[in-house]
């Protein structure tokens, strides 16, 4: 056989198993489509299907803040729970708690008293970069803030204000005859005698009370400055250095050393708080004390609205404005906050619910915000009648936010003592508070 017959022989492959060939070759090119369309459909799909699984939900990394707890005190716990809990939802990144077991809290509630300690302690930080834009003052080299304008908002924002006011025992001055409140220093100094001195069903009353215990930041605010306030006195009238040896001051303190002497005041003096005062008036002990608008709703609750009156302090008669220097609640940031961009947020917010804090705590006058009395002003007898007083009065400056102001009101304090104790006149007296504070003015230059 020859070579070429041997090709012949093995290119005589049958028929049919050549179909056979063909039919493998054309199923797997088949196979190898389908592999390719099922791949491209797995690539496009893939996306769909994982956009449309749940993910898992990511929280924003939050951050902490510590709500001063004396708040509560100063709103109740009820108003401060409320006002955390809107904030908290608008504000998922921010968690607001009270400060416990000592901690240092970022946020900073307080009254006046308070204002007065963070200020000595430089604990409050500078809010003037809030008020302003920030980058307006990061670019301008010659941008100067004036703290003597602005001192008092400077570290905090006042949130509520109230006036201090003259409240009386109607039924006690019904008993001896009086029938409307004093307005004079006379009228105050013959109903307090007449009232100490007659023979009451209760022998105890006393005709009038002042709380000068040092543990009460504001007594001397409430019962003896408001009293100079009204005579038309101002500490700041000669610059940013207090003054009081002046001839009308020195008229003041003859007036509470004729009060002292003559034993008209409640006994223990020195001893009695501005809240043991407000119980021995609520309870029928005592006939007549200042106190702020901030009571007025307790003492309704404990007492009934017709049983005390509310008017002016009694002015010494010599004609000129009615004068009065505002308390109030505030709020600021921590001096040691590591977050003060955020507390700044909370401060924001709660500054704007500043109408919602006065119709709480029923406020007068109120928001400094916004001087236009709400609802529970212009309804109510009470609230309406110190809004009229409010905007007869000329307000002042008083202590609130000054530096060294512990130090300035232990100094009258020490030597108001003197007076009641009869080892100095009221003359005295006055130069001796002065000297004093001189004294504490050039220390600090």
């Amino acid at each position: 056989m020859s070579l070429l017959e041997n090709d012949n022989m093995n290119n005589n492959t049958p028929k049919k198993e050549k179909k056979s060939i063909l039919q493998l070759d054309h199923i797997f090119a088949r196979k190898t489509d389908i592999f390719i369309i099922i791949a491209l459909l797995i690539f496009l799909i893939i996306p769909v299907i994982v956009s449309l699984v749940p993910k898992p939900e990511i929280k924003a990394k939050q951050i902490t803040l510590l709500l001063s707890s004396n708040s509560l005190d100063l709103f109740g716990s009820e108003l401060t729970e409320i006002l955390l809990q809107e904030f908290n939802e608008n504000n998922p990144d921010i968690i607001i708690r009270y400060n416990e077991e000592d901690e240092a809290a970022d946020i900073l509630i307080f009254d006046d008293g308070g204002f007065n300690a963070y200020i000595d302690a430089g604990a409050l930080a500078d809010l003037t970069v809030y008020y302003y834009h920030k980058e307006e003052i990061d670019e301008s080299e010659n941008y100067q803030f004036d703290i003597s304008a602005h001192e008092a908002v400077q570290f905090a924002i006042p949130l509520v204000s109230f006036m201090n006011m003259l409240f009386y025992n109607i039924d006690i001055l019904t008993a001896v005859d009086f029938v409307n409140p004093p307005r004079t220093r006379s009228d105050f100094l013959s109903y307090a005698r007449t009232v100490s001195r007659r023979n009451l069903p209760a022998a105890d009353i006393s005709g009038a009370a002042i709380g000068l215990n040092p543990e009460d930041r504001q007594s001397l605010s409430r019962d003896i400055f408001s009293w100079i306030w009204a005579a038309g006195g101002n500490f700041w009238s000669e610059g940013e250095r207090p003054a009081f040896n002046v001839r009308s001051m020195t008229n003041d303190l003859t007036f509470f050393g004729t009060l002292n002497r003559e034993g008209l005041f409640a006994p223990e003096i020195f001893l009695r708080t501005g809240s043991q005062q407000i119980e021995e008036f609520a309870n029928g002990k005592i006939a007549m004390m200042i106190a702020s608008t901030r009571v007025i709703p307790y003492l309704r609750k404990k007492m009934g609205d017709s049983a005390f009156g509310i008017t002016t302090i009694p002015d010494a008669g010599t004609g000129g404005r009615y004068n009065i220097s505002l308390s109030s609640i505030h709020t600021g940031i921590s001096a040691d906050s590591l977050h003060p961009e955020e507390a700044w947020r909370f401060i924001e917010f709660i500054a704007g619910k500043s109408a919602l804090l006065c119709a709480e705590l029923q406020a007068v006058p109120g928001s400094m915000f916004n001087l236009i009395p709400g609802d529970y002003v212009k309804d109510d007898p009470f609230y309406s009648k110190a809004w009229d007083i409010f905007e007869a009065s000329g307000i002042i400056q008083g202590f609130s936010g000054k530096h060294d102001t512990e130090k300035y009101e232990t100094v009258f304090l020490e030597e108001l003592q003197k007076l009641f104790a009869g080892s100095q006149t009221a003359p005295q007296t006055a130069n001796a508070i002065q000297r004093r504070w001189n004294e504490i003015n050039t220390a600090d230059d």
